[in-house]
């Protein structure tokens, strides 16, 4: 056992050793394993976006064994998916790579005056009976809908922990009275990192916070605190103190496809801030595969530093 892996394990003083070793295969998997840092390959977008706005740009990604072989490949962490897809490869790539079962979802088809809220899509029954090491679902802090998906979190973390399951939480502020720029801003990912580890999750996924404050008290606090925000690993710093003092392992969304430059750039910004890392969709399979891996490495390579 590396001694980062040691101490990220520590930091879960409550979790029986079932938790434990499934955080553990994680942690051990792939290019950056023992590292403590981890690249994770999430594919739920068809479900949140749709096929066709995910899938055109790279037409092999329609097949769900194009992902299990992408993060094979790569030498990545873990693969997260809905249960169709992981149902569409578990046997082919059992004990090949960490799977995260998402057990809820959103749609575009949904109303866009409702309220922000997702749907219970699996379970942590189906999570063991495909062999995933952790079981992920989304909150919408700030959301209408936000009380009901805090204890569909509850009932999930602890269903899990009994059997020996850790849990991701995407935890991506979202609802009535937040402004578009708020969604990202650092005072609501610093919030929205601090719900979800209350809520008990062992890997926490945020959006990469801006410099742009939602709450004019929490800006005057900035202020007087002389809590430094201008950089983004100045603002990753912050996340992972919201992170129970960094006691938490948190990774980074990738978000919609953009340069590769800019991606490398945000990488080296969550490693200098204290990241665990960075889970990276769009950016990775809408690009062709060899583009893709080579991203991909670098990213690693990034995160090996």
């Amino acid at each position: 056992m590396t001694d980062a892996v040691q101490t990220i394990l520590g930091w879960y003083e409550s979790d029986n050793p079932g938790v434990k070793t499934n955080l553990a295969r994680i942690l051990y998997h792939g290019r950056l394993g023992g590292t403590g840092k981890l690249v994770i390959l999430p594919v739920d977008q068809g479900f949140e976006h749709g096929p066709d706005r995910c899938f055109v740009p790279n037409p092999p990604a329609y097949d769900p064994h194009y992902h299990f072989e992408l993060a094979l490949d790569a030498g990545l962490s873990a693969f997260a998916s809905p249960l169709g897809m992981l149902e569409a490869g578990a046997s082919t790539y059992a004990g090949r790579v960490p799977l995260i079962l998402k057990a809820n979802s959103a749609n575009l088809l949904y109303p866009k005056e409702g309220p922000k809220a997702q749907a219970v899509t699996s379970t942590v029954r189906d999570a063991l009976r495909l062999g995933c090491c952790a079981v992920g679902l989304t909150i919408y802090p700030g959301s209408l809908k936000s009380y009901d998906m805090f204890e569909t979190a509850r009932e999930f973390v602890a269903a899990a922990k009994d059997v020996g399951l850790p849990t991701v939480i995407w935890s991506y502020p979202r609802g009535e009275d937040l402004s578009k720029e708020g969604e990202t801003a650092i005072d609501i990912c610093t919030y929205a990192t601090q719900m979800a580890a209350l809520l008990g999750a062992h890997i926490i996924k945020v959006k990469l916070p801006t410099a742009f404050v939602e709450a004019k008290d929490v800006g005057e606090l900035y202020k007087k605190g002389n809590v430094a925000i201008d950089t983004l690993a100045d603002r990753i710093k912050l996340v992972m103190k919201a992170a129970l003092g960094g006691r938490r392992i948190v990774v980074f969304s990738g978000g919609a496809k953009k340069d590769e430059a800019g991606i490398i750039e945000e990488a080296k910004a969550i490693k200098a801030g204290g990241g665990n890392g960075s889970i990276i969709g769009r950016n990775s399979f809408q690009r062709t595969k060899k583009d893709a891996l080579e991203l991909l490495a670098k990213l690693v390579e990034v995160y090996r530093g």
